[in-house]
């Protein structure tokens, strides 16, 4: 990862891009300076993005290090939510609902559909590094259009195993 040669920054938040810090900008403008801790969530994902799809303990430091806060306070943030990854993954990130709802009209047959198509398992990404399968997610929020999966934060609805083809098929 180069350092961006544009807009000279010190330390280790010199790892983070231009664009990302820029983007780390509007957050922090959401909030008053003495709640920079509230822009974490979108600085990381950020960062995320930056960074092929995961947050490396340099990324998180640079995080921290640009938000002035102490790296703990990242790391808890990074561990703690599941849309953050902390090792290397896939670049397009499956998720599929497994709660009762999605459970009971089928996202079991779903999983195992992916599962057959990516020829991976959950946890797992793709030899290529294309997709990554994420854990089995407890609830995605959509239950009246059971099951479910997510893509890349797209939500999917109504799946057969049908349809989990095309979509993951149409992934660029």
């Amino acid at each position: 990862m180069a350092i961006d040669p544009v807009t000279p920054v010190a330390g280790k938040a010199a790892l983070l891009s231009a664009h990302t810090r820029h983007e780390i900008d509007g957050y922090l403008a959401k909030f008053p300076p003495e709640q920079r801790r509230s822009a974490v969530l979108g600085a990381l994902r950020e960062a995320q993005h930056q960074n092929l799809g995961w947050l490396s303990v340099p990324i998180m430091d640079a995080v921290a290090d640009y938000l002035g806060l102490p790296p703990i306070q990242v790391y808890e943030v990074a561990s703690f939510y599941s849309m953050f990854e902390t090792k290397p993954c896939g670049r397009v990130h499956v998720s599929v609902c497994t709660n009762i709802s999605c459970m009971l009209r089928g996202s079991d047959a779903i999983v195992a559909q992916v599962e057959k198509k990516l020829g991976i398992k959950t946890g797992e990404s793709t030899p290529d590094g294309k997709f990554y399968l994420k854990q089995e997610e407890e609830c995605l929020a959509a239950c009246n259009n059971a099951p479910m999966m997510m893509v890349d934060h797209v939500y999917y609805e109504n799946l057969t195993p049908e349809t989990v083809d095309q979509i993951l098929d149409a992934v660029q």
